[in-house]
């Protein structure tokens, strides 16, 4: 308990509210033990600790949750400025999703992909290797050591996502039998 006092609010006593006696004043305003009035005190002041706890839980939660979007906000901005970098390298080839490229960068500087490997090249490579990476379909660069780990995100997606449909189609009563077609549920009873 803290060392400040707590004020205790009371109701105010009125034998004729409105002009209209309701209770029997003798009953409802009896005298109590003084010390009634400080567990009344003791009450209320468990009462606010409780209260401030429980907020301190929660903003300690809320602050966790801050620190770690922060991080993943970081994260998708370290990301994106690599995948910029990876978009303005040298290419004599036209760029297709789904494909791994391998960077290199010349001794002037200049950064390029090419579709050989260092393996590809074997012993006569003639830059400094940089990295794999490979461009997926929303046109973002996946780092070669990533990719098995980032297919399986997105082939858990997809898992996820076609769960969900399957759910839709039972609420709205409709049968996929495969992705070409839809069928009412009634008419595929009856049939």
């Amino acid at each position: 308990m803290s060392s400040s006092f707590t004020t205790v609010a009371l109701v105010e006593s009125n034998s004729n509210p409105v002009g209209v006696r309701l209770v029997n004043t003798q009953k409802t305003n009896k005298q109590y033990d003084p010390m009634d009035l400080v567990e009344l005190a003791t009450q209320v002041q468990k009462g606010n600790d409780f209260v401030r706890a429980n907020a301190g839980s929660k903003l300690t939660v809320i602050a966790e949750q801050i620190r770690f979007l922060q991080e993943q906000a970081k994260k998708v901005l370290l990301e994106a400025k690599r995948d910029t970098d990876l978009h303005h390298a040298a290419c004599n080839l036209v760029k297709k999703p789904g494909n791994i490229y391998y960077l290199y960068e010349r001794a002037s500087g200049q950064t390029y992909f090419s579709l050989l490997s260092p393996e590809d090249w074997g012993p006569s490579c003639p830059h400094q290797f940089l990295g794999g990476y490979k461009l997926e379909y929303d046109m973002s660069w996946t780092p070669l050591p990533d990719i098995e780990q980032r297919a399986e995100e997105i082939a858990m997606i997809d898992k996820v996502l076609n769960a969900q449909y399957a759910i839709t189609d039972v609420a709205t009563g409709k049968v996929t039998a495969d992705k070409n077609r839809t069928t009412d549920t009634a008419s595929e009873l009856k049939s």
